[in-house]
């Protein structure tokens, strides 16, 4: 009886020890800039920045975040789960390859009048819509997600 009064008491107090109550603080989501520009492909990059002040880390995944340009759906950020560290500012990188052919084919006078009026603007505007998800033991959060920039080429 004495044993198991003695694991439970050092079960207790280490989970009690440490603290999960808070879910990490989401920063913001910076540096939208283009990677590389193909004539079939864009391949865009983000950074999500966070600040967790637990002692133990957990996971943090993307939820369907869509990639607006130029006011067109062209894409979604698929990423796996990253390790989120205990007690530290961390980030993690939001990746995207989007065909060419959806950023200007919807724009009016067709692919060539897209790619001469982005060209010409030197520029596009770049949405991320969507979440992120936290997650530790049993417990989850949810970051919405929505920044727009316009992006320099």
């Amino acid at each position: 009886m004495m044993k198991r009064f003695t694991y439970f008491s050092i079960l207790f107090l280490f989970i009690t020890s440490c603290s999960v109550n808070k879910k990490p603080i989401f920063l913001k989501l910076d540096d939208i800039k283009i990677v590389s520009f193909k004539m079939d492909t864009i391949r865009l990059k983000t950074m999500a920045f966070f600040k967790n002040e637990n002692d133990i880390g957990g996971k943090i995944s993307t939820d369907k975040i869509k990639v607006i340009i130029n006011g067109i759906e062209v894409a979604e950020v698929f990423s796996g789960q990253f390790k989120v560290p205990a007690n530290k500012e961390f980030s993690i990188p939001l990746e995207v390859i989007i065909p060419s052919q959806k950023v200007f084919k919807n724009n009016k006078g067709g692919v060539l009048g897209g790619i001469l009026n982005s060209v010409l603007n030197k520029s596009l505007k770049v949405n991320f819509v969507g979440d992120i998800r936290y997650k530790v033991l049993g417990f989850s959060s949810v970051y919405p997600i929505n920044k727009t920039e316009e992006i320099k080429f």
